[in-house]
């Protein structure tokens, strides 16, 4: 070919330096997602109706992680994501699964539910997180140090405290904070006054 030939595409190798430059970007996104995901925050999605009303079967979420890895303090009202407590693995849990359930208490607080309602230090709580009236009693609990007792919103279809008792709070992965689908439900995720059907 002359230099008055006209260049003719795939005359050219790819330029070697050019591979590389774009192989180094790509490589360095894919460790900055993985250190997001990581770190700050991760997406789950909810396989079971024990949050109803609040988060509906088949929602996209996202979970914050960095409050947990800087050991902030959860309060009650937080919705948490957690791996299963040791008495759910020797049942047979997955211990890679991950659990939603909302904070009801945390250690020191004393906790009952007595006549379909939740009770803590003495008083109702208020609010509650829940449409219907507890169908089950839970004796007085005090919930020992560096533990949460969670409930799901859907109280009489959730395996949760009630049955297993306190959580850990190095088994929490994270607070749930966002939903991202379905689109016509994006937004922070906030408890729900609307009934749903469904149950787990």
């Amino acid at each position: 070919m002359t230099s008055s030939d006209p260049v003719r595409p795939g005359d050219r190798s790819p330029d070697p330096s050019a591979v590389w430059r774009a192989l180094g970007s790509l490589l360095a996104w894919m460790l900055l997602a993985l250190l997001l995901r990581w770190a700050l925050i991760e997406p789950r999605w909810i396989p079971s109706g024990s949050m109803l009303p609040t988060l509906q079967l088949k929602d996209r979420i996202l979970v914050e992680k960095l409050s947990t890895h800087l050991g902030r303090p959860l309060s009650p009202g937080t919705i948490v994501v957690f791996h299963p407590p040791e008495i759910l693995k020797q049942a047979g849990y997955d211990p890679n699964t991950a659990l939603i359930k909302r904070v009801v208490a945390v250690a020191g607080d004393t906790v009952e539910v007595r006549g379909g309602q939740l009770w803590r230090n003495g008083s109702l709580a208020q609010p509650d997180w829940r449409l219907q009236a507890m169908d089950y009693q839970l004796a007085p609990i005090t919930v020992p140090p560096d533990q949460l007792l969670v409930l799901g919103d859907n109280r009489n279809a959730s395996l949760d405290s009630h049955l297993w008792g306190p959580l850990p709070a190095d088994r929490v992965i994270g607070r749930a904070i966002w939903r991202y689908w379905p689109f016509n439900r994006f937004g922070p995720i906030r408890f729900s006054p609307t009934p749903a059907a469904g149950s787990t």
